[in-house]
């Protein structure tokens, strides 16, 4: 009777059973599969729940409001829609009111931005230098961002009363008269933007502090060797450091400006609910789209306000991006 002999290799280990070689090339090729997958794959899934978040509470809602734009639709009966096509929109554009919110929103925003971010700036200077208890004064400056809305507006508006407020009190007691800080259009929007100042100048000065002390200290060892101020250490090392952060404030306080909402809506919140003053001499766009949809149960003329507010932001960005360009072409 015949017997098989195995040869054994040079090696002097035998082979394995004959599926063993297909089954350890099966293994790492799904080993290198998962690697793959772990290494190109992974980014993605940790990015996934951002995604899914904003779809659901960002994207959606904007798509909705724009078909919901299109329409003549009232807060009682949302689910009856009337095409209207670009109606709306045509109104809105002939609409004295949202002229008038536009201007407010702009200047509103200019003498809130324009203060604030001068002062974020020239506090975070300050903040930059060693000085003793600087970590309480650096917590404190964050105080007023952390405060509720509400209730700064609430306190800012007992301040600015005409006949019993403490602005008016020490106007007084330099011999001048009371001023109607509601009812005038100048003195309503320089209160309302105080509110607004007084809650972001110290985060924006974080802000700003963060990107100074990025700065390495050998740029100002070098102008102050060759001779420069503080003051021009400032103008010429601190500011061109930290540019993009200012740029990022700006456009941050244009979208702020643009959203404004609850501070004048609880500066002059009467009896009637007025949103705006009687003459409507600082109502937002912000507060037009509450009016129209929750007062005037128009929620797609409020969805057009809201459309408009988008598309300004739009405009705002590329006006910015084109000026940038442009400065990067000169220099």
């Amino acid at each position: 009777m015949a017997t098989s002999t195995t040869k054994v290799p040079a090696g002097g280990t035998p082979p394995g059973p004959p599926g063993e070689p297909s089954a350890r090339g099966t293994a790492r090729r799904r080993g290198a599969l998962l690697h793959r997958l772990d290494i190109k794959g992974a980014p993605y899934a940790f990015v996934a729940p951002f995604f899914v978040v904003f779809a659901a509470f960002s994207f959606y809602p904007l798509v909705y409001t724009s078909w919901i734009s299109l329409h003549d639709v009232e807060l009682a009966t949302l689910d009856v829609m009337e095409w209207v096509a670009l109606d709306n929109y045509v109104d809105l554009w002939g609409d004295s009111r949202f002229w008038n919110a536009l201007r407010n929103t702009v200047t509103i925003g200019v003498i809130s931005t324009v203060p604030q971010l001068l002062m974020a700036l020239g506090l975070a200077h300050l903040l930059n230098y060693r000085m003793c208890a600087s970590l309480f004064f650096r917590v404190a400056s964050l105080v007023p961002y952390a405060t509720s809305v509400a209730a700064a507006a609430l306190v800012f508006t007992m301040i600015f009363e005409r006949d019993f407020g403490m602005i008016n009190w020490a106007l007084g007691t330099v011999g001048i008269d009371p001023v109607d800080w509601e009812a005038d259009k100048w003195p309503a929007q320089v209160a309302i933007s105080t509110i607004v100042i007084w809650r972001w100048t110290g985060y924006n000065a974080l802000l700003y502090l963060a990107a100074m002390q990025a700065i390495p200290a050998d740029r100002y060892e070098a102008a102050s060797l060759d001779g420069a101020s503080r003051w021009q250490q400032f103008t010429h090392v601190t500011v061109p450091g930290i540019r993009s952060t200012i740029v990022f404030t700006i456009v941050l306080s244009t979208i702020g400006a643009t959203q404004l909402f609850g501070e004048p809506l609880i500066f002059g919140q009467g009896p009637n609910g007025v949103t705006g003053g009687a003459d409507n001499q600082y109502q937002t766009l912000g507060l037009l789209l509450y009016e129209e949809g929750w007062k005037n149960y128009q929620m797609g003329r409020s969805a057009t306000v809201a459309w408009a507010m988008f598309l300004l932001l739009i405009l705002v960005f590329v006006v910015q991006r084109l000026i940038k360009r442009l400065r990067s072409r000169t220099s």
